[in-house]
């Protein structure tokens, strides 16, 4: 068995959740202009490292505790009969199709990819002449008035 990292013992659960992200496949990044993403149950993945390499299937649950996931498909006989579904960690699992019946996951996946900035929150950019000229102005200000008080 896993070990929890200690860090995320005392974490508050919106921070847990935060960390269970997993890349998205090829495809997707493309298509959602994403590296990663949240892992939520009904998404399609498919295990990259481990003992179930290649194996693809649908997550039926998401341990936050822990960042693992159960996926349909993958199971281990027990040693006294009977089978055991198999957690895999969110880190080793590529999504390979998205889950998105939530109507406020679908829109954050489809406002990232049609995002515009408007004129107001463009950054101001300055040259570097202009952020000298600033500079040397407020340093004769200073000057200025440590002589006066001196």
């Amino acid at each position: 068995m896993a070990k929890i990292n200690p860090k995320f013992l005392h974490l508050p659960k919106h921070k847990r959740d935060q960390m269970i992200g997993c890349c998205l496949s090829q495809d997707l990044k493309q298509q959602h202009k994403k590296k990663s993403i949240r892992v939520v149950k009904g998404d399609s993945v498919k295990v990259m490292r481990g003992e179930y390499t290649g194996i693809e299937g649908k997550v039926e649950k998401v341990n936050t505790q822990r960042g693992t996931l159960s996926i349909e498909g993958i199971q281990r006989e027990k040693v006294r009969g009977g089978n055991v579904k198999v957690q895999i960690h969110a880190s080793n699992v590529i999504v390979s199709s998205l889950n998105v019946e939530d109507k406020y996951r679908k829109d954050r996946i489809e406002n990232v990819t049609t995002r515009t900035v408007s004129p107001s929150q463009q950054r101001v950019t300055r040259s570097n002449s202009e952020i000298k000229a600033k500079t040397v102005k407020t340093r004769k200000k200073g000057r200025e008035n440590k002589e006066k008080g001196g």
